[in-house]
């Protein structure tokens, strides 16, 4: 077992009999020391530097920090060696052992996977000395007196496990951690289990076989029993088992060892530890998700200990409890939605009506949780307690069994509604707007008609905040899924549209957090009319909307509960929703929203705060230019008018980028895209001035969604400028090129990246000829990553996401080429092309969007290449078995595509 190496070697100077071995090991000690230690650093003062790296004093600390980082890049080894001694020294202050072992874990990992991959190739290239001792002093550390320590130590043998047990190593670590279990004292298998739990968070199951899963199983759950007199012990126990229950599949599956662990479970969650209590609720929320399956015969044993303790324990206690219900809730809308009740087919899982079987007894649970509300609960945004809980589930159950929940409410609401006590009459109206998704317009509306004309008046009326602030947000629940072109039966007449709009604007005056919500109700109110056609109910109520709207941005309060976002939101649907009379008034919001961008660009010196507040005002103010531009721009009736704005705005947007705000940037680059839609060809005077912005955006790989929103930009530009855009296709390539072949990019970027050569090839035609065998390599080493990869559902998606942009290169490219003389050019990348195709087709994962894309990517081939690519068509199984698919598709879009790529094929195979 290793004593850190700064202790070691003077006791060896002052203690060893033998002066040979005092001679070596000072001589040993001088050369490591001087290896080990920079010159500012010597042995003795590490404890000091971690104790200057937690001082008040900045200077100090900033110092010490600077002092760590040099050490690190200096000499990696001696570094981790002298942090694990001082984690292990029983001598040393706590708190500068706890920060030893975050700094040592900090060296293992880091969020950012770029830098996570760099770390663990830096330990794994360690000397395996060095990493030996480290191993040694951390495992030694779990049986320190001092919690903290131990704490640490467990986390830090976590991250080095789940470097090292994926490339086999550290084989005895799991043993010599069971074989710790077993002994006294308890802080040592307290610290023991807890760090078998850390493991099982970080390691895969399938890194440890299923022996050891089984031993470490058996050790958490005999940690967890009742007859485990140490408290700590069953809380490090129970909080193992829950990253554990991932490993446990082939336990799950048996009945024996399933039953056990099961009792085990609902025992510990009446332990009289609120803390073991809330743990084992966890563990249970995580078993209805992994096993939902295997629930079935204890449903109605956890049905009883969930509604004791949503009655009767502690606020986290029965939070757990009802968190439970709601994942039940997710797995049976998931299996639902995806099989629609049809469970002969390819369903795993079959859906076996939890919930509806509970609701008699779940339902009634539920709503007396939401008489339980705090009296602040609205002025915490991140507030959380068992009435919003119980909320949250009653809406999940209404949208796991619809319509059979309307008669368990119903009554609640009506003996609640009109009660003196203003918790009554929030918990009723909560119970209404929570149940509003799931169940049938048929079964709602009704009840909707009687209850409107009354909430209105207590969104006005009611003396309390909370009632007012519920009431506001049933009514958008309401205008959200019963209002609008989808809904047979209109709830908003021409009777009642006018109180309607008349109170949520006088809402708006209200308490930040009621005139937030009503916000929100007036945002899915227009929405409702966004497909009425020329004439809209709101057109009359316009002007007074906007203005309306514009007041509260102004209030000195708005960025309270998010009002001044929820305001330019609810401004930006408003105006996208509207119609062709109200757009006069569309324009004459534009010089207000450009003079409000203007005045935030005004060279004041601002504190970081004030910085903040301004970047915030900012982006929102580019969101609803970029919306105005939109509406404005589309219309030819608006366009010509519009148009005198557009230098004036496009001045506002290059001097919003000076700012170097990445939010402001995004939301300016969005709105850059509509003025190049809504200019066109014309755009092309703004790029000289604006294109070293829009570079500066496609190598922000930091802030990755400015990176992905430029990318989309420019397609917007090409789209405006075509063969104009060729001035600057060479830096644009070279960039996209560039980003292509890094590994430090977000993935998310790189599929719209492809498309990207699609949008120039189109734009510039022949022109792309001078990149074509840079595009074309990118495109065939994307496409070989992209088939054969077996995954899980967002990998599986992702990578259609990948395929869906490869394809639409290939589609601009050919369009781009076709009916020019250079179109043989693409005659060699054809054959890699179609079995690009064929691989997709086989691999049977595409959906309905890559579809659609491949068939016209077979057409666009055989329209641009025609006769020269008529045999490698008809070899191809695109060109029969995936186009007969298409072709009999019920999706309109995908047939459509295959009609006209058989058209195609047709053609170029009768020349």
């Amino acid at each position: 077992m290793l004593i850190p190496l700064v202790n070691v070697v003077p006791s060896a100077l002052t203690k060893d009999p033998n002066s040979h071995v005092k001679d070596t090991t000072a001589a040993w000690f001088l050369f490591s020391s001087q290896r080990l230690f920079s010159d500012r650093w010597k042995p003795m003062e590490v404890t000091q530097v971690l104790l200057n790296a937690q001082s008040i004093d900045g200077a100090v600390r900033k110092n010490a920090e600077e002092s760590l980082k040099q050490f690190q890049e200096q000499n990696l080894p001696g570094f981790l060696l002298v942090l694990s001694g001082e984690l292990v020294n029983e001598e040393k202050p706590v708190e500068t052992r706890k920060l030893a072992g975050l700094i040592l874990k900090n060296a293992l990992d880091a969020k950012d996977q770029q830098r996570k991959v760099e770390l663990v190739q830096r330990w794994l290239l360690l000397d395996g000395n060095a990493k030996s001792q480290i191993k040694a002093g951390l495992l030694k550390t779990l049986t320190s007196p001092v919690s903290d320590a131990r704490s640490t130590a467990s986390q830090v043998i976590a991250k080095v496990a789940g470097i090292e047990l994926p490339h086999k190593q550290w084989p005895e670590l799991i043993g010599s951690l069971l074989s710790n279990v077993h002994q006294l004292p308890a802080h040592a298998k307290q610290a023991t289990l807890e760090t078998l739990g850390y493991l099982c968070e970080e390691v895969s199951p399938d890194v440890i076989d299923q022996d050891q899963v089984n031993k470490i199983l058996t050790a958490v759950v005999q940690g967890m029993s009742s007859s485990e007199v140490n408290i700590d012990v069953r809380l490090a126990a129970t909080r193992a088992l829950y990253n554990a229950l991932g490993f446990a599949q082939a336990n799950f599956s048996n009945d024996m060892e399933r039953d056990y662990l099961m009792r085990v479970v609902c025992e510990a969650t009446q332990s009289p530890d609120v803390r073991i209590r809330q743990a084992a609720f966890e563990c249970l929320v995580s078993i209805s998700s992994t096993y939902y399956e295997k629930l079935a015969p204890y449903i109605q044993d956890i049905f009883n200990i969930t509604a004791k303790a949503v009655r009767e324990d502690e606020e986290p206690v029965a939070l757990q409890a009802v968190e439970f219900w709601s994942s039940i809730c997710d797995e049976e809308i998931d299996i639902l939605e995806e099989y629609g009740g049809d469970f002969t087919g390819d369903s795993n899982i079959p859906c076996f009506y939890f919930i509806k079987q509970a609701i008699p007894a779940l339902v009634p649970m539920l709503l007396e949780t939401l008489l339980k509300q705090e009296e602040d609960q609205d002025q915490d945004e991140g507030a959380w307690n068992i009435a919003m809980a119980g909320g949250t589930c009653l809406g999940l159950v209404a949208r796991t069994v619809g319509d059979d929940i309307v008669p368990l409410v119903v009554p609640f609401i009506e003996e609640n509604i009109t009660k003196p006590d203003w918790r009554q009459r929030e918990a009723a109206t909560y119970a209404f707007g929570s149940i509003l998704e799931g169940p049938s317009p048929e079964k709602l509306i009704p009840l909707v008609n009687v209850a409107l004309t009354f909430m209105l008046t207590a969104l006005t009326k009611d003396p309390n905040s909370h009632v007012k602030d519920t009431t506001a947000w049933t009514l958008g629940r309401i205008f959200e899924f019963l209002h609008g072109s989808a809904v047979d039966t209109p709830i908003i007449t021409q009777a009642n549209c006018q109180q309607i709009i008349t109170v949520l604007l006088q809402s708006m005056k209200d308490t930040p957090n009621v005139a937030e919500k009503a916000c929100g109700a007036l945002y899915f109110l227009a929405q409702g009319y966004e497909e009425v056609g020329p004439s809209s109910p709101l057109t009359p109520f316009f002007q007074e909307i906007v203005q309306s709207l514009l007041t509260v941005t102004h209030r000195e309060d708005a960025r309270e509960s998010r009002l001044r976002t929820a305001a330019y939101e609810t401004l930006n649907e408003v105006v996208r929703c509207s119609t062709e009379e109200t757009a006069p008034l569309v324009l004459q919001l534009v010089p207000v929203i450009t003079m409000e961008l203007h005045n935030t660009l005004e060279g004041q010196k601002l504190s970081s705060d004030e910085k903040e507040k301004q970047s915030e005002l900012q982006g929102l103010l580019c969101g609803c230019l970029q919306v105005i531009i939109q509406k404005l721009g589309s219309s030819e009736s608006t366009k010509y008018a519009f148009m005198q704005y557009a230098d004036q705005i496009m001045g506002l947007f290059l001097k919003v980028f000076a700012c170097r705000s990445a939010t402001v940037h995004e939301e300016a680059m969005l709105a850059i895209g509509a003025l190049a839609y809504a200019t066109g060809p014309d755009f092309a005077k703004y790029m000289p001035e604006f294109y070293k912005y829009l570079e500066m955006g496609l190598q922000n790989f930091e802030e990755y969604q400015v990176c992905a929103v430029t990318v989309g930009v420019v397609g917007d530009i090409c789209r405006a400028l075509e063969e104009k855009i060729v001035p600057y296709c060479d830096g644009i390539m070279t960039q996209l090129l560039k980003n292509l072949s890094s590994n430090q990019l977000h993935r998310s970027v790189k599929p719209p990246m492809f498309s990207c050569f699609g949008d120039i090839a189109l734009a510039v035609g022949e022109y792309f000829e001078k990149y074509l065998m840079w595009a074309m390599s990118a495109l065939q080493s994307a496409a070989e990553l992209s088939t054969h990869t077996a995954g899980d559902d967002e990998l599986i998606e992702y990578i259609n996401t990948l395929r869906n942009g490869i394809l639409e290169a290939y589609s601009g490219i050919f369009q781009g080429f076709k009916n020019s003389p250079k179109t043989q050019l693409l005659i060699p990348y054809a054959p890699h092309i179609l079995q690009f195709l064929d691989g997709i087709y086989m691999e049977k994962d595409m959906d309905d969007v890559v579809m659609k894309t491949a068939i016209g990517v077979l057409g666009d081939l055989a329209d641009t290449l025609g006769s020269h690519a008529a045999s490698l068509i008809q070899q191809s199984v695109s060109s029969k078995d995936f186009l007969n698919e298409c072709l009999s598709s019920e999706d309109l879009m995908i047939k459509e595509s295959a009609e006209w790529a058989k058209l195609a094929i047709t053609r170029a195979i009768s020349v």
